[in-house]
């Protein structure tokens, strides 16, 4: 989105103004502690990230790279942030896949190449899936 707005090599305030991002103050302490460590297990992943980690106030290890455990994150993100931005369940199913919500010939797609390459690969729309679970799993039981 900032590379649309952007004309020239000058990021001034107003445009950042303009973008879609949450504004620091509208973070609770809740959220940084649910979202900070998840950000930390996907970013650090390699020793030459380890001031970031100190940062964080993380003195261990960096993160051994699985799959799996990052899809799960990514999920958990993914719909801690619906929330963040206030959208329902229904909003959520429809940024995921608008024709799990108005049914297969609806005309639109958001994330084609996402959703063709893991029916592809694991035989689902596994963000999906993760996305609307970890919702449920998070948001629902919160």
């Amino acid at each position: 989105m900032a590379k649309q707005k952007v004309g020239g090599t000058n990021f001034n305030f107003f445009i950042v103004k303009q973008l879609p991002v949450l504004p620091p103050e509208a973070y609770t302490q809740a959220d940084i502690d649910f979202i900070a460590p998840r950000v930390l297990e996907l970013v650090y992943t390699a020793w030459d990230l380890q001031p970031f980690a100190k940062d964080m106030g993380y003195e261990g290890k960096p993160f051994i790279w699985n799959s799996q455990r990052r899809a799960l994150l990514r999920a958990e993100l993914d719909a801690y942030y619906a929330r963040l931005y206030g959208l329902t369940h229904n909003e959520l199913r429809y940024i995921l896949d608008p024709a799990d919500v108005y049914g297969e010939d609806f005309p639109s797609e958001t994330f084609r190449v996402l959703k063709n390459n893991e029916i592809k690969q694991f035989g689902e729309y596994r963000t999906q899936r993760l996305v609307l679970e970890a919702w449920d799993r998070i948001i629902c039981n919160a």
